[in-house]
């Protein structure tokens, strides 16, 4: 097991505490940062997690949307009317996304790419996991995020 706050493997029992109201099992270094708890009676519990068989990749709006937009509606010479019924939308969300005051969501935009044949969607590319943790757990413990202060 490891420690909830700086990550370190723990030997043995971990001492529980609580800090501001949550309880967290901690190692003997980081039990100074709260109030130590009377000892219960921890039950293992198994821990299921779900691995997904393929990541969904993320997307972003291209830059000038709205402007890519306007310019394929000119071009068939339709109408922010005619867009707007061919999508299925309301007219003055045609004309937000024109003035570039409302970015798309991915499924608007998809409609929008179908429908005038442009290309509003770019694949992110894949971010890098954090490494900062020095165990290869995967998992985040409150010392990654937060810097502990020294008293």
């Amino acid at each position: 097991m490891r420690c909830e706050i700086c990550g370190k493997k723990i030997f043995g029992r971990p001492l529980t505490i609580k800090i501001e109201g949550s309880e967290m099992r901690v190692c003997k270094d980081c039990s100074k940062f709260g109030e130590i708890q009377r000892r219960k009676k921890i039950r293992k519990r198994v821990v299921r997690r779900r691995v997904p068989r393929f990541k969904e990749p993320s997307y972003d709006i291209v830059e000038n949307y709205g402007k890519i937009v306007r310019e394929a509606r000119e071009e068939r010479n339709w109408s922010r009317e005619d867009l707007a019924k061919k999508i299925n939308e309301k007219v003055s969300v045609v004309g937000r996304i024109e003035t570039e005051k409302m970015v798309p969501d991915i499924n608007l935009a998809r409609k929008l790419e179908k429908t005038l044949n442009i290309k509003l969607l770019e694949k992110l590319q894949e971010e890098e996991e954090l490494s900062s943790t020095s165990y290869s757990t995967g998992e985040l413990t409150i010392g990654d995020i937060a810097k502990i202060r020294k008293k």
